[in-house]
């Protein structure tokens, strides 16, 4: 009776971690389910059940890898939670026959926005929730004296191809064409000139 109810305790632990919200940006859904996609930087936890040589936690370098026992390296960049978990369990399979295996994101530090320009305070910051360019600006201690206000853009690199986005700070100010005031996502460059 003590294992089923470890063994239960144990996913449920497994699923609240997986499920736990973190920061966002429209396009990279952030619910750490099954939908966040894993980036540099980024704490992952994963456990194999009555594993102890199989539950680690792991940081994703630089070129998107992460190493792991058994399964040596892997490239994880942009893979999802859930993705990476199925993986995971494919390659162990052979060494652990029907592993329950969890994974979990414990620290959230790919999910990166740059504020530069004619702000007071500019700079790289981590999103910790949806935000849109009103937002960011705020963060980045708002426009100065010298900003030129109409000209603010927002550049996001998708697929090796750089979009460019204008936002007028007058016009959303007062209310007007806030279609501009888009979500951001992760590496998203704000330039004020």
């Amino acid at each position: 009776m003590k294992k089923i109810i470890l063994a239960i305790s144990f996913i449920v632990a497994g699923l609240s971690l997986s499920v736990q919200q973190v920061s966002a940006a429209q396009g990279t859904n952030l619910s750490l389910g099954q939908g966040y996609e894993i980036g540099t930087g980024d704490v992952l936890d994963i456990a194999v059940w009555k594993d102890a040589a199989l539950t680690k936690q792991v940081t994703v370098l630089p070129d998107g890898t992460i190493h792991f026992p058994l399964v040596g390296e892997i490239n994880v960049l942009g893979m999802t939670v859930s993705q990476l978990k199925q993986t995971l369990e494919q390659k162990i399979e052979r060494y652990v026959p029907d592993p329950v295996l969890s994974v979990g994101v414990l620290q959230v530090n790919s999910m990166l926005i740059y504020v530069i320009g004619k702000v007071n305070k500019p700079g790289r910051f981590l999103l910790n929730s949806n935000i849109n360019v009103l937002q960011a600006l705020a963060m980045a201690g708002g426009l100065n004296p010298f900003a030129r206000e109409k000209q603010v853009r927002i550049f996001r690199e998708n697929n090796g191809v750089t979009d460019q986005f204008k936002f007028n700070y007058d016009e959303v100010r007062e209310g007007e064409k806030l279609e501009q005031n888009i979500t951001l996502r992760r590496g998203d460059i704000i330039v004020v000139p």
